[in-house]
């Protein structure tokens, strides 16, 4: 009866696992990548076997020779006799059973190698060779760790081989310990002497191998070998291979000798020999030799370091333009820059979601991301920045209709994109729609518009059914009021096939869902969507690839399209400074990893990747097709990446140069736009990106870069741009918070078929003097918040039942100098509300300007007429202030000069009473809080009864 029960388990396990193995053979082969599938198992299975084998073969070989050669008359104390005793029993069990479990696990190991090994057995050469051994940079991405990978392997073969063979050899007398004698048998002898013979071989090895990792080590003040590796590190290891391979020999001489003096003098001279050559020599040279002159005897080297960073993060094209840029404000000076200014987003994509859902939600079934994205459309034959997001599912917002028919067979899809102006707000403050509703209308033309797979579509659906049946998937509510519903039926090709009773069964089992096998809704024509998340699509598909932490939607040749950025990476390009890729993407918008373990020091965005929003279909594109590791990749996956020239012109206008890839190197840069050795050495020029100003001081944040149209000094026209500015590294009284680097690169790719425009991925450096002071963003949020006109119209439209949001600061280098740019937002704090954009912030050098638009501020700030038109000049003016839902804000402008006077004398007695209400508060005095409470309510009459 235990063995039949037994026996049901194991079938049942079984069946298990191949159900999970089944459904990822359906799922590759619909979408089409059913080759990088059997290449990772038939890879993995052949590494698992090779991996047993090579453990549990020479551990058994080891075992047996142990016990076959033992002395038959060995004289045994009475432990050991009983130890015999008990394990004779399980003697053949466990002569098979240990190196079958050894080998097991050996197996396993080898099997998550499978990158590696396939990596070198595909390599491919960089053509650009490295500075100290001559070899070609391949050999530290590919031929190195696979040689480590399997010196590590063979190592710990041989060390369990011996260990078996001393301890079984022990166990039946081979080896006895008589006082202080410790007899050793002829063949005990000889079996231990050659296994460790063999091992100290495989250290020889490594230590000669280890030469070659210097050029990869970090050292206290840069990565790569320096003067003592060169000159100690490198030559002692060398040394000490030779010496680890003589010891070796020693070991096979006692083999036939039977003399262990030799290998133990010869084990104790290398144990010497590592601590004379290993660390006391290289020590000494540092520390007499290189520490008093580091300047410049590290100079040579800090060079290789400075030139092989920069060419492993993409940065050895940098063009470096000196910017003396002004800080006065004077009238006309936007004249130059009339299209950037044009385009200045005022809309903050981390700010409108609440706005956006308001207003383009209609369900509660719908939602919309926290964070928006920023892409670009041609409308009326101008490119134009605007703030987008996928109106996508949320079945939580079912409430109590959640049952698995709704969750699964009803509500399977989202609807549409919602896109908005980035450079325009209505006169309420609300964004301006350029594709809106359901069912989609605007400006993208005809599309496509239902989003079966997006980033939080359901864990899965079943979609589709026979022709003339009549549809059940919600496609979206009919008219405003959402009265009638419509419905549709999914007819593409997106997932695994339903159509029998197998299949069935195996998605029960994957989902834990009787209802799949059991459910009359499932039919013949089903299919099961699942791994609907666009990066984890591409990731099964491209599993060799670093992919960017946001995937944007564009609606691309009449279909609605995730665009999601693929890097190549690696952590062995020699002489390049590792960054760890967690830490220099995280910002206030990408939320940093807790214990990533991601460290690379090279890196490429070489894969474009598409997902369908309707179908799920991925597309990778390889874009970068001179990466060596791509190159590799696609030897190893052949087939599944297309070439650039199949990409259309639409797809090109929406393509952009990714954030992760820009943040890792504006990391570098902070420190690498120094390459002068001996700067670099004194450390007098380190930058770092600045906090966001916005962010808590309780929890700050690093700013994160943004996406702008603009024309950046240097440059010949305006351009979709990305870009981040630097401010010193210091940190204390030592610190400040003035601008010292201004970074951007050309993010568009153009509209070409196939093609991609000469400047995609120029990056530029702006370089500002170091004899004048440029506030940078900390400072310029410091002096709106301090500034009091600015600081009492805060006050006044926080009153009620309001909240003021300041927008994201934008930076942008316009007029010879620096303008700022913050958008500020007003919202009540109903459950219904979302914020409202009232205002905007506008600074250039120690000059500030606050007005209801952008354009009114740009005069303002630049003595009455900027030289240029904003975005926004079409919202109408207002003789009040705009108001945001459940607030009664006062107006703050009259239009006569006089008056406006007084009303600013007004204005600054509310605030004296404001502080006054706090104060008294604060102090528990309420008979002075009413009295200031007055003042603030009598203020405020006089400046209705001024306005009218």
């Amino acid at each position: 009866m235990a063995i039949t029960a037994a026996i049901i388990s194991g079938l049942v396990i079984v069946f298990f696992i191949f159900a999970g193995l089944y459904a990822d053979v359906l799922w590759f082969d619909q979408i089409g990548f059913l080759s990088v599938l059997t290449t990772q198992w038939i890879a993995g299975t052949v590494l698992f076997l090779i991996g047993f084998v090579a453990m549990a073969l020479p551990v058994w070989v080891s075992i047996q020779l142990a016990y076959r050669l033992r002395p038959v008359y060995a004289k045994l104390n009475s432990q050991l006799d009983r130890y015999q005793q008990v394990i004779e029993p399980l003697r053949r069990l466990a002569m098979y059973g240990i190196p079958a479990l050894l080998g097991l696990f050996a197996g396993v190991a080898a099997a998550t190698r499978w990158q590696v090994a396939l990596m070198w057995l595909n390599r491919t050469p960089t053509g650009r060779t490295d500075p100290q051994f001559g070899f070609d940079v391949s050999f530290y991405l590919f031929d190195l760790p696979f040689f480590q990978s399997v010196l590590g392997f063979a190592s710990a073969v041989v060390l369990l081989a011996a260990i078996v063979a001393a301890a079984t050899s022990y166990l039946y007398g081979a080896i006895r310990v008589s006082g202080r004698d410790v007899l050793v048998a002829r063949a005990a002898r000889i079996q231990i002497a050659v296994t460790a013979g063999l091992y100290l071989l495989l250290q020889a090895v490594s230590i000669w191998l280890d030469q070659y990792t210097t050029l990869s080590d970090a050292n206290e003040l840069f990565t790569g070998a320096g003067y003592t590796d060169v000159n100690a590190t490198i030559p002692g290891r060398a040394i000490l291979a030779g010496i680890a391979a003589v010891v070796a020999i020693l070991f096979f001489v006692t083999a036939v000798i039977g003399r262990w003096r030799l290998p133990i003098v010869g084990t104790a001279l290398l144990i010497v020999s590592s601590l004379l050559l290993g660390s006391l020599y290289p020590w000494v040279v540092q520390r007499f030799q290189v520490d008093p002159s580091a300047k410049t005897l590290e100079s040579e080297y800090i060079k290789r370091n400075i030139d092989l960073t920069r060419d492993a993060y993409g940065l050895a094209d940098v063009e470096e333009v000196p910017y003396n840029a002004k800080t006065t404000a004077e009238p006309g000076a936007l004249r130059a820059d009339a299209e950037t200014t044009a385009n200045i987003r005022i809309l903050d994509p981390a700010l409108v979601s609440d706005a956006f859902s308001q207003l383009e939600q209609f369900k509660q079934y719908y939602q919309f991301p926290s964070n928006l994205d920023v892409d670009r459309y041609t409308i009326d034959d101008k490119s134009q920045d605007t703030v987008v997001a996928v109106r996508d599912l949320k079945l939580s917002g079912l409430n109590a209709g959640a049952t698995w028919v709704n969750s699964t067979i009803v509500y399977t899809h989202g609807y549409g994109v919602v896109a908005a102006y980035g450079n325009q707000r209505s006169a309420d403050g609300q964004p301006v729609f350029l594709e809106s509703g359901i069912p989609s209308s605007g400006s993208l033309g005809k599309y496509e518009p239902r989003v079966y797979f997006g980033e939080s579509s359901p864990v899965y659906s079943i979609v589709g059914a026979p022709e003339g049946t009549k549809p059940v998937e919600l496609d979206y509510p009919s008219g405003v009021d959402g009265a009638q519903q419509t419905y549709t039926t999914f007819t593409g090709n997106a997932g695994p096939k339903l159509d029998n009773p197998f299949n069935k069964l195996i998605y029960a089992l994957k989902f834990q869902s009787e209802q799949i096998f059991l459910a009359n809704a499932v039919n013949e024509k089903s299919q099961i969507l699942y791994d609907r998340d666009p990066v984890t699509r591409v990731q099964k598909a491209a599993p060799y690839l670093t992919l960017d932490s946001d995937a944007y939607p564009s609606v691309v040749d009449g279909r609605l399209k995730w665009i999601v950025d693929g890097y190549t990476t690696s952590a062995t390009y020699p002489y390049s400074t590792p960054v760890g890729l967690s830490d220099a993407i995280a910002d206030t918008e990408t939320p940093p990893q807790p214990f990533a373990l991601d460290t690379i020091n090279y890196m490429r965005n070489s894969v474009k990747a598409t997902v369908d929003a309707y179908d799920g279909s991925v597309t990778l594109y390889a874009w970068d097709d001179e990466d060596p590791l791509l190159k590799t990749w696609q030897k190893i996956f052949p087939s599944t990446l297309k070439p650039i020239s199949e990409m259309s012109g639409q797809l090109m206008s929406h393509v952009r140069y990714p954030a992760d890839l820009f943040k890792v190197q504006r990391k570098v840069l902070g420190k690498y736009h120094v390459t002068d050795p001996g700067s670099f050495y004194s450390v007098d020029d380190a930058w770092t990106t600045p906090n966001d100003p916005v962010s808590p001081s309780t929890n700050t944040t690093l700013q994160p870069p943004y996406y702008l149209t603009m024309q950046v000094p240097g440059s010949k026209d305006p351009a979709f741009t990305l870009y981040s500015t630097f401010i010193p590294d210091a940190t204390g009284a030592t610190s400040r918070n003035v601008l010292t680097g201004y970074l951007a690169v050309d993010a568009d790719a153009g509209s070409t078929d196939g093609k991609r425009a000469p400047g995609y991925g120029k990056i530029r450096l702006l370089t500002l003097p170091k004899d004048d002071t440029v506030p940078g963003p900390g400072q310029v949020q410091a002096k709106f918040n301090a500034d009091p006109t600015v600081s009492t119209q805060l006050n006044l439209l926080k009153q009620g039942q309001s909240k003021v949001l300041n927008g994201n600061l934008l930076t942008l280098p316009v007029g010879g100098g620096l303008l700022y740019v913050q958008p500020v937002y007003v919202q009540s704090t109903g459950e219904t509300s979302y914020p409202l954009l009232q205002k905007v912030l506008v600074a250039f050098g120690d000059q500030i300007a606050f007005e209801d638009t952008l354009d009114k501020a740009l005069d303002v700030l630049f003595g009455g007429d900027s030289g240029a038109n904003a975005g926004d000049t079409a919202v109408p003016p207002s003789t009040t202030t705009p108001q945001a839902p459940g607030t009664t804000t006062p107006p703050t402008s009259t239009g006569d000069p006089v008056k406006d006077a007084e009303l600013k004398s007004l204005l600054a007695v509310a605030k004296q009473a404001l502080g006054d209400k706090q104060a008294a508060l604060t102090a528990g005095d309420f008979a002075a809080y009413g009295v200031a409470d007055k003042k603030l309510a009598d203020t405020i009459a006089s400046m209705l009864a001024l306005l009218g």
